[in-house]
């Protein structure tokens, strides 16, 4: 949801399709969002083996899988708001430093307080790294084909996710469960470098700051022509404008989706290899479940997004959580059953994770250039709450003896609950919609002269 009081800026970013410069930008934040999702799934592809090393139970891991979403939750915020005060790019770079060093230093844990504290300090960093890459993808695409672009983007995610279950199985086995965490660590430092030299800073963000140079500098980076004049610099970022202006219940929504999306998403990674395993599925297998998740969400994802922006997002992402559900509670009654995990598991990530993670492409639309990072990173911060209770609870049921069918019953009406916050989100849309058209909306050309909120609605979310 761009600010069209910037005509030239967005006429000549919404004109065009994606360019070589911006495709360019595209992978750079997918391969940030891979290194992420490897990262943040390592430790359930790991605890199983930890457990039977340091001969503890396996219920005792819901607290180091949530303390290290705790460090996401708080990065995600803080890192959202440097990124609007001080600019994406660099504060993507040190959060990419974060979670790399931390990740390295993993491997020399000897008891679950040191696992705990390196998770929640690495955590910080993968939090922070979200919202960056989220926003500088979302502020070089055109607005037309947004809702895809950053899907595509953030499938780099469940890949990297994917790359960790098909590393882990071969190399827990060889080296250890400590080498999972060092590539995990390697990955990203590499990056850092060909990030700080290849990623422009997001080209609004540069606009709104008022550097003339430096907007056009980011401008050829991009491979678009066109003479941009910067614009005054906007107000400061605070978490007080997501409330403002018509933005507090879309904002309410928001997080309330994100964070049972979440919450049902961190369950499901986390648990299921733990589940497969004691239900009597081999160790390969019960990874090879998290694997089929994550690339039904990538699926997932791209079918979903490209739906959404041919239709109405709202409906077509709340209509995947809604059908989610069933698939996720169809993985409890895998049994012993390989092949029906694996069928269930890719259902349950192609509809409710892929639709999870294009409510992240939601927030990116919603919220203008000056508050986008913050109020991608409050949204991402309040879904870690979620994805903090996901492992938590599914430790809690596992510890009360609660039956895998009934736990995973428990996880699809999460799903069923994000539906019904993205629905009602979509009806919050259309009643302020049908209050600011008569009165925001200019004649003749179909731009609005009102808030960025009735910008968004005028866009369809």
């Amino acid at each position: 949801m761009d600010n069209d009081v910037r005509p030239r800026l967005d006429h000549i970013l919404d004109a065009g399709g994606l360019g070589r410069g911006q495709v360019a930008v595209v992978l750079l934040c997918a391969l940030v969002a891979m290194a992420d999702g490897f990262d943040t799934q390592s430790i359930a592809l790991v605890a199983p083996d930890i457990a039977a090393e340091w001969g503890i139970a396996t219920a005792s891991f819901g607290v180091v899988f949530g303390i290290g979403l705790f460090g996401g939750l708080v990065g995600a915020i803080f890192f959202g708001f440097t990124g609007d005060r001080y600019g994406r790019k660099p504060t993507l770079l040190v959060a990419m430093a974060v979670f790399a060093g931390c990740s390295l230093l993993t491997p020399l844990a000897t008891s679950l307080t040191a696992l705990g504290v390196l998770r929640l300090v690495t955590g910080f960093g993968l939090g922070g790294a979200l919202p960056c890459v989220i926003a500088i993808t979302a502020e070089c695409t055109p607005a037309r084909m947004r809702a895809t672009v950053v899907g595509l983007m953030f499938c780099g995610f469940p890949l990297g996710a994917v790359a960790g279950g098909l590393a882990s199985a071969r190399l827990i086995p060889a080296f250890g469960w400590g080498s999972v965490f060092l590539v995990g660590g390697v990955v990203p430092i590499l990056l850092v470098p060909l990030l700080g030299a290849r990623l422009p800073e997001s080209a609004r963000f540069v606009a709104v700051k008022g550097d003339d140079d430096a907007l056009r500098a980011v401008l050829r980076r991009l491979g678009i022509d066109g003479v941009v004049e910067p614009e005054p610099e906007e107000t400061r970022s605070s978490v007080t404008r997501l409330f403002t202006e018509g933005r507090a219940g879309g904002t309410l929504l928001l997080w309330a989706t994100l964070f049972l999306s979440l919450l049902l998403t961190y369950l499901l990674t986390n648990w299921i290899p733990l589940l497969a395993r004691q239900s009597g599925i081999d160790a390969a297998s019960a990874i090879f479940g998290v694997v089929a998740l994550n690339l039904g969400a990538v699926v997932g994802c791209l079918v979903i997004g490209r739906l959404a922006d041919r239709s109405r997002p709202t409906v077509v992402i709340g209509s995947a959580f809604a059908l989610g559900a069933v698939a996720i509670a169809a993985i409890g009654h895998a049994g012993g059953s390989a092949g029906t995990l694996l069928v269930a598991a890719f259902l349950a990530g192609s509809l409710s994770v892929g639709a999870q993670m294009c409510t992240v492409a939601l927030c990116a639309g919603f919220y203008e250039t000056s508050v986008r990072a913050t109020g991608i990173g409050w949204a991402v911060g309040i879904g870690r709450i979620g994805g903090i209770a996901g492992p938590l609870l599914g430790g809690l049921l596992v510890t009360l003896g609660v039956g895998t069918p009934e736990l995973f019953l428990v996880t699809g009406s999460t799903s069923l609950g994000a539906a019904l916050a993205v629905f009602a989100l979509a009806r919050f849309l259309a009643r302020t919609h049908r209050k600011a058209v008569p009165h925001e909306y200019s004649a003749g050309k179909g731009q609005s002269r009102g808030r960025p909120l009735q910008q968004s609605l005028h866009r369809g979310l």
